[in-house]
């Protein structure tokens, strides 16, 4: 458990200019495993040290110093969360999700969730429902049947409320009296209006609203890009209602399969105008309305349904084994 007087070293850290996950989750190790001491001994320690023991460069140790200037300024926004009711987890404690820890890694794992509800849903068997803002009426349907399917097994549904199928995703979720989680790409005191929004559903424990930004953070394209791989770090399975073949969901597909993560596509109607078929082709599971694995064969697909370029290297005769019901 991060004690409150250590939250402003929390996010000093994670505010140094050009320093991803990686970076900051090896220094962390350093920190307290290799030196055993706490953040606040570190930002304590002198220039010569940080450079000695800690292997900073002259820069870093420049943007180290001016983030110690602005200490007081980071301890006031976390008195300020904290009197509001959100909690900060850092990725030591035994409340970070495993799941997320799991899917990215430990090193390329967020150092900070910033999280308003119930931190015990990060716990639970989870998946996230994914697709296109502008999505079709048979996606927006099939991810309410996700949704209903996954309720029913007290499985957690993740969505980044974007319109479309994350929005569904959520929705869907709640309507059926389950759980959610939804990942912002945006500071989540910036969140007030759907905070209020959901409130009942936070204060009873099926919403959790999460961040991994600066809380003051205004929306970005950016940071929505930036909160895609949250999303898919957060569920144990994937499903995508709908993708283009590009974007947000084509990437985080892409970048699942590379990681061997099993996502299960909405195998498309005939005239759909979509890349699912694609997706399936480069090695994603086929399901149909229902959720249910099914064979997938490429001679199946009537050539305009290939609206986008086909992947290379694809033969003809590949097959994907039909599994059973997830959700049985």
């Amino acid at each position: 458990m991060i004690l409150s007087s250590e939250i402003s070293f929390w996010i000093a850290l994670t505010q140094i200019p050009r320093w991803g996950n990686v970076k900051v989750n090896t220094l962390l190790q350093m920190i307290f495993e290799k030196e055993k001491i706490g953040l606040e001994d570190f930002f304590s320690r002198s220039v010569q040290e940080w450079k000695e023991k800690f292997g900073l460069s002259e820069v870093d140790c420049e943007n180290f110093t001016a983030a110690k200037n602005e200490l007081p300024n980071y301890s006031f926004i976390a008195e300020d969360l904290l009197s509001q009711g959100f909690e900060i987890i850092p990725i030591t404690s035994s409340d970070y999700s495993s799941t997320l820890k799991e899917n990215l890694n430990p090193l390329n794992a967020p150092p900070l969730l910033y999280i308003k509800g119930n931190k015990k849903i990060l716990q639970e068997s989870s998946l996230a429902i994914v697709g296109s803002r502008d999505a079709s009426e048979i996606s927006l349907q099939f991810t309410d049947k996700i949704a209903r399917l996954a309720s029913k097994q007290y499985k957690v549904v993740v969505s980044g409320f974007a319109k479309g199928v994350d929005k569904q995703a959520l929705d869907s979720s709640l309507k059926y009296k389950g759980q959610s989680i939804i990942v912002l790409p945006q500071g989540i005191s910036t969140f007030g209006s759907g905070i209020t929004k959901y409130y009942s559903q936070i204060i009873e424990g099926d919403v959790l609203v999460l961040s991994t930004f600066f809380p003051k953070s205004p929306w970005s394209v950016q940071l929505a890009m930036a909160r895609n791989p949250i999303i898919y770090g957060l569920a144990k399975e994937i499903y995508v209602a709908e993708s283009g073949n590009e974007g947000g969901t084509w990437s985080g597909v892409l970048d699942g399969l590379r990681k061997k993560r099993n996502i299960f596509v909405r195998k498309p109607e005939a005239i759909e105008k979509n890349a699912n078929n694609i997706l399936i082709q480069k090695g994603a599971i086929a399901v149909d309305f229902d959720g249910n694995s099914i064979p997938f064969q490429y001679e199946e697909i009537e050539q305009k349904q290939l609206v986008f370029a086909e992947p290379k290297n694809i033969s003809k005769e590949t097959k994907y084994p039909q599994q059973e019901n997830l959700f049985k």
